[in-house]
């Protein structure tokens, strides 16, 4: 298995951190993100997106950080992580889901733009980020995982760009039940962290 990475990047990093959950070897590739590798051959060929990560194992080939989680899960991770019963399942993948979504387009774009100097609307993606955690501390609530009674790929899938939210001037800051749930995933047994983390 093979993974096609870039240490600043929070999508990057949550394949690390599950492959490191669920005890899962694997070969680390870093990607020459600043030299535009991923925009050329032979990673353009494996991802036409030209977006990393992307993971190989054996002649399976994936691109898109929740869809490699899935996989993950599936494939290694079993039951605990991505349950197939259907209502489970589906309270899991809803926050899979707003990972690709609200989080990338409110906490991600506010660290893309100050971070790494995207042009993106700050003050627009301040506004979701907002509604994020909002959103997030309302969730957790009485609860200490996302989805289940339990850590699952849910809780992974929305981890890293909110708990990196200050390099986009989003900090966790009054909202106690995320800054704890933050905790929680760190005291994860073979938790890894990242830069800024």
């Amino acid at each position: 298995m093979q993974l096609y990475d870039l240490e600043l990047s929070g999508n990057c990093y949550k394949v690390r951190l599950f492959l490191s959950l669920i005890g899962q070897p694997y070969e680390l590739i870093p990607v020459d993100f600043l030299g535009g590798a991923h925009k050329k051959p032979p990673l353009s060929d494996m991802n036409p997106f030209c977006e990393i990560p992307i993971l190989t194992d054996g002649a399976l080939t994936l691109r898109d950080s929740q869809a490699i989680l899935i996989y993950l899960a599936r494939q290694y991770g079993g039951e605990a992580w991505l349950p197939t019963e259907a209502a489970s399942m589906a309270q899991v993948m809803e926050w899979v889901m707003m990972a690709e979504n609200e989080i990338a387009r409110g906490p991600n774009d506010a660290r893309l733009h100050d971070k790494f100097g995207y042009e993106l609307d700050h003050g627009l993606a301040v506004d979701k980020a907002k509604r994020v955690l909002s959103l997030l501390e309302a969730q957790l609530e009485g609860k200490e995982w996302l989805a289940l009674d339990r850590p699952t790929i849910a809780d992974i899938a929305c981890f890293p760009y909110v708990a990196l939210g200050h390099e986009g001037r989003i900090p966790v800051g009054d909202h106690p039940n995320v800054a704890a749930w933050i905790n929680r995933i760190k005291s994860l047994p073979r938790f890894v962290t990242m830069p800024e983390l």
